[in-house]
């Protein structure tokens, strides 16, 4: 089962790195990189969704991705830093820690349902 989190966590990962791409690419190659980026986040989450609640991975997905850009755009691009920033941050971060926590260990596999 943790493999299948895993793949979430991935997820999020390259849809930060999409998210980036889509505001800064600027010849073919940042392009296929962005779409790439994007099949794999799809692919993973889709996957994991198969294993996992569709709700839930969909909230994580989103709730990492939305927190891994708010922190590139910190880290790399200067964005400023607010108190209230970091505290909603961090209220998303608690609500996806949570979803996780909460979510049972048996796996919904759709593919052996007759």
């Amino acid at each position: 089962m943790q493999k299948v989190w895993w793949s979430v966590f991935i997820a999020a990962g390259f849809e930060v790195l999409w998210v980036i791409g889509l505001k800064h690419s600027y010849n073919v190659w940042t392009w296929i990189g962005t779409a790439i980026a994007v099949f794999v986040s799809f692919y993973l989450m889709i996957m994991a969704g198969k294993k996992l609640p569709v709700g839930t991975v969909y909230a994580v997905f989103v709730g990492l991705g939305t927190v891994g850009t708010i922190i590139a755009d910190i880290l790399i691009f200067n964005e400023p830093v607010h108190t209230i920033k970091i505290l909603l941050i961090s209220l998303l971060l608690f609500g996806v820690i949570g979803l996780k926590v909460v979510t049972p260990e048996v796996a919904v596999d759709k593919g052996d349902e007759a």
